[in-house]
C-alpha cells in the first residue's frame, strides 16, 4: 500500500471517530451517567381488585349525597346507591361518555380514574376548563372521531354505570388514588 494511501485511510478513521465522538457529545448518546431529577419522578399508580373502605369527603361535595351514599363502605356500594338522573347536563355527558369510552371494561376504581383525569385537567388551566372541552380537545381522547362521539346505548348497563361513575367524579364523592393526575399509562 502506498503511503498518500494508508495517510488518507488515517485521516479518514480518525474523521469519522471525531464526528461520532462530537455527534455522540450533542445528542445524548455519549457515555454519561443521568440521574432523573426527584422531581420529575412520578410514582407508580396501581389499582386494586379489593373494594376499597375510605370516609366520604366533607364539604361541598357531601351537600349532595344521599343517605345511602354517606353509609357506602365501598366504591362498588357507593355506584349502586347513586341514582341515575333522567336527564344529564351536556357537561355530565361528556365526562359519562369518556368514562363510557375510555373505561367500562375496567374496574370501577378504573373508570373513577378516568373521570378524575378529565375533571382535575378542566382545573389545570393547561387544558380546556370545561369537561366537553377536555373531551373533544383534538389528539386527546381515541374514541373521538371527525369532532363527534359515537352513539351510545343510553339503556345499557355500561352507560348507567358510567353515568354514576361520573356523578362520583364530579362531586368528588369517592377519592381515587390518581387524584390531580392529567394522563393516562397504558401499562401491558
Amino acid at each position: 500500500m502506498s503511503k498518500k494511501f494508508k495517510f488518507a485511510s488515517a485521516i479518514s478513521v480518525a474523521a469519522t471517530f471525531l464526528t461520532a465522538l462530537v455527534s455522540a457529545a450533542g445528542s445524548g448518546a455519549s457515555a454519561q451517567v443521568y440521574e432523573t431529577p426527584v422531581a420529575l419522578v412520578k410514582p407508580a399508580v396501581q389499582f386494586t381488585a379489593n373494594p376499597v373502605v375510605q370516609p366520604l369527603p366533607s364539604g361541598d361535595a357531601a351537600d349532595t349525597r344521599t343517605a345511602e351514599q354517606d353509609e357506602a363502605d365501598s366504591l362498588a356500594e357507593l355506584v349502586s346507591a347513586t341514582s341515575v338522573p333522567e336527564e344529564l347536563s351536556r357537561e355530565m355527558e361528556c365526562l359519562a361518555g369518556a368514562v363510557y369510552f375510555e373505561a367500562k371494561s375496567e374496574s370501577l376504581a378504573g373508570q373513577l380514574a378516568v373521570g378524575r383525569v378529565v375533571i382535575a385537567r378542566t382545573k389545570s388551566g393547561r387544558f380546556p376548563a370545561s369537561y366537553c372541552g377536555v373531551v373533544y380537545q383534538p389528539s386527546q381522547f381515541s374514541f373521538i372521531r371527525g369532532g363527534s362521539m359515537p352513539s351510545i346505548n343510553k339503556t345499557s348497563r355500561g352507560w348507567q354505570n358510567a353515568v354514576r361513575i361520573a356523578q362520583i367524579a364530579h362531586n368528588g364523592a369517592w377519592k381515587s388514588p390518581t387524584e390531580g393526575a392529567l394522563f393516562f399509562q397504558q401499562r401491558f
